[in-house]
């Protein structure tokens, strides 16, 4: 007979928490079994192919199980979390071993996410998803201690930081092995996702933090421990060959897995380049009017605590020449064979976060005022840099905009963002010498790069936009003129 406790018992199932997700990696659990929750609390972070996310449980009660442990891929629509709702207090203990005689004869231990079906009865409700697949779950093996290395987690790092890292003091050698505590590492969920792309167990990892939290120098200072140094050579061998330079170390390679947002993103650049196909133009353009035009919003009292910069302009430039050619902001639809002409604009914007190139959008971007457009982009940028970028903010977008002068680049060739007909790639803006009022002079310059699918966007329609772009921001007057 069911008893109370197990009548209870709740199982919080994973759910979709994009569009027609399937699967989400479980990075971090905030919760463990025995704690108290309430509806709405966070109780884990979990990365789709899209975002990062924090999950609220649904239930108030106590935590009965959790059934994965971070680091597993786990099936839209299978339970993850049991809370018992009953109010019975801490964890349950484990039932007492029956005897073997009371025991089906052939009946196979069940595995933990089958028995976590299997508690309570009825179906369980969840947030949002498509109920149980039928898929199993997986986990990511971790890597050996002889891959990882000084050389590879400077270079990941200096990809999560924007800088390179600066080398550790080395731990003594007797802290460096002592055996980890019983408790579990404490550590931030960077640094566990750092321990974890690195290949580091955090239990074998000295804490050097306030509280005894790990760093993200212990850490790299984990990964150099585990180099094995260079073996002295014979006296028999021949001459030695001269030293490796410093930069150089003694792994030639290392392998990051392709998951979450990067996979989602390199899936989605491959299914653009060989679906759609692309055109890119180019302009370049004396951008100084633009650039005096900057400097005065910033000391305009509309713009007080608003972040103002070239791209503002360049946005508002790009939704102009929008509505100038309103044709440009569509896609294409495969299977209707049909033109979709949007008469709204979600303007993307391309940002580069620690999980991978995301492209955020502004939701209605065409119907903000200036000071409301830059406000906007504010928030866009805080929260992609963040990695809390929600998989809604990147849905629905209709056209792009990627900043590559921020990286000393002056143009590319853009790839189109899925769905969307138009990508505008802007490069650095530099003095560089320029015929203005018929004598060469000094002028802020910049490369303009606009690529279309040219399935929708001919020629003529893509030349108008690009430079009615270019027009505005050579004489952003033209903003409101053409208002």
């Amino acid at each position: 007979m069911t008893t109370m406790t197990e009548a209870s018992v709740r199982e919080f199932k994973m759910p979709d928490v994009g569009e027609g997700l399937t699967e989400a990696e479980i990075l971090k659990w905030y919760v463990q079994p025995g704690d108290t929750v309430t509806d709405g609390q966070v109780v884990c972070e979990v990365e789709t192919a899209k975002a990062a996310v924090e999950l609220p449980i649904p239930y108030d009660g106590v935590v009965r199980d959790l059934h994965f442990p971070e680091g597993t891929t786990v099936d839209v629509g299978t339970a993850i979390i049991s809370v018992d709702v009953g109010g019975g207090g801490a964890a349950p203990e484990p039932a007492a071993e029956q005897p073997a005689a009371a025991q089906p004869a052939a009946a196979p231990q069940a595995a933990p996410a089958e028995e976590a079906k299997a508690a309570g009865s009825g179906r369980q409700p969840v947030l949002v998803g498509y109920g149980v697949a039928t898929s199993s779950t997986r986990r990511r093996p971790r890597k050996g201690p002889e891959v990882p290395v000084q050389q590879a987690s400077t270079a990941i790092q200096t990809e999560l930081n924007g800088h390179a890292p600066t080398a550790p003091e080395p731990a003594p050698a007797a802290a460096q092995s002592a055996p980890a505590g019983p408790d579990r590492p404490l550590a931030k969920p960077p640094v566990r996702k750092l321990a974890k792309d690195l290949g580091v167990d955090l239990t074998t990892v000295v804490p050097t933090g306030p509280d005894g939290i790990i760093t993200r120098e212990d850490v790299h200072a984990a990964v150099a421990a585990a180099v094995p140094a260079a073996p002295e050579p014979s006296v028999a061998s021949a001459p030695a060959a001269a030293p490796a330079p410093a930069s150089y170390d003694t792994a030639r390679e290392t392998r990051i897995p392709v998951k979450g947002v990067r996979k989602a993103t390199a899936a989605a650049m491959v299914g653009s380049a060989f679906t759609a196909p692309h055109v890119t133009e180019f302009v370049t353009v004396d951008v100084t009017r633009t650039m005096k035009l900057v400097e005065e919003l910033k000391a305009d009292k509309e713009f007080a605590d608003l972040r103002v910069n070239p791209l503002l302009l360049i946005a508002k430039a790009l939704l102009v020449a929008i509505r100038r050619n309103p044709d440009v902001n569509a896609s294409w639809d495969e299977a209707a064979q049909e033109i979709v002409v949007k008469h709204y604009v979600n303007l993307g914007i391309a940002a580069a976060t620690p999980r991978g190139l995301i492209v955020p959008n502004i939701k209605d971007a065409h119907a903000k005022t200036l000071p409301q457009l830059a406000e906007s982009l504010g928030e866009l940028v805080s929260t992609a840099r963040d990695g809390k970028t929600s998989p809604a903010a990147m849905q629905g977008g209709t056209v792009t905009i990627t900043n590559v002068g921020v990286f000393g680049v002056d143009t590319g060739t853009p790839i189109l963002n899925p769905g969307e007909s138009a990508i505008l790639a802007v490069g650095a803006i530099k003095p560089q010498p320029w015929v203005h009022k018929g004598k060469v002079k000094p002028r802020q310059v910049t490369t303009l790069a606009l690529s279309f699918d040219h399935r929708l966007v001919d020629g003529e329609l893509g030349s108008k936009v690009l430079a009615d772009v270019a027009a505005i921001l050579e004489q952003p007057k033209r903003l409101i003129t053409w208002a």
